[in-house]
């Protein structure tokens, strides 16, 4: 008779289904955005963050690793309702989950070689982009968007404390969040703007995640039939 399988193995095929259906539910948002196709996207994006945080919970990752991407999750709701007053709301959902990021890199990552001119190369990069969009934002939106940048831009820096693969996490927030701020300053966009920023959100999400998971010894054996199903978020 062959002996019921363990909490381990169960807890790898909860695992396993939890980062398909991230895969799978990233992929339904990205091309309703691609097609233009408003109502899946509004379907799709409030499961996101939830689906990578219970990842994270069964591979038993670090409370703060949960709370930052369930701020996220709090942002990507507010987002959705296009109001001035949710984006605000949302903006300050996405600087808790900064925060979150950035003591969980100060507990446990380390010092990067390389950490001075990364911080140069972040510094400059933020005092660019505030003073180039600054005259095109919202007389209201400029103190918001200067204090979230700096906020944003140490977690970018910041999470090369924890290796490559969540450096990568969060130069492309970075990223992600420097586009919207493109919009909001009403600058001419990419075609689907949306897709482009979903698809370096979701890509930096789901790096810092898998960064986090890897520097702090949780097992991630999933990763690699992930990242075969999706090359583009890895």
């Amino acid at each position: 008779m062959t002996p019921a399988p363990g909490p381990a193995p169960a807890r790898e095929r909860a695992a396993r289904l939890l980062l398909a259906a991230f895969v799978l539910v990233t992929a339904v948002d990205l091309v309703a955005l691609l097609a233009g196709a408003h109502a899946p996207h509004t379907v799709a994006k409030p499961l996101l963050m939830p689906l990578l945080a219970g990842y994270v919970a069964v591979r038993r990752g670090p409370r703060l690793l949960i709370a930052a991407l369930l701020f996220g999750w709090g942002g990507d709701v507010l987002l959705l309702l296009h109001a001035d007053v949710a984006f605000l709301a949302g903006m300050g959902s996405f600087a808790a989950g900064h925060v979150c990021y950035l003591v969980l890199f100060k507990r446990h990552g380390t010092a990067r070689a390389r950490g001075r001119l990364l911080a140069a190369a972040y510094g400059v990069a933020l005092v660019t982009t505030v003073a180039l969009l600054w005259p095109d934002l919202p007389a209201d939106m400029r103190g918001p968007v200067a204090g979230y940048s700096l906020l944003l831009t140490a977690m970018a820096y910041g999470s090369s404390r924890l290796g490559r693969t969540a450096g990568w996490g969060g130069a492309l927030f970075l990223l992600s969040d420097t586009l919207i701020a493109t919009g909001v300053a009403d600058w001419p966009q990419l075609p689907r703007p949306d897709f482009w920023v979903m698809l370096t959100y979701l890509a930096a999400q789901y790096l810092l995640a898998r960064g986090a998971l890897g520097a702090l010894g949780a097992p991630s054996a999933p990763a690699a039939a992930y990242g075969e199903r999706n090359p583009s978020l890895t």
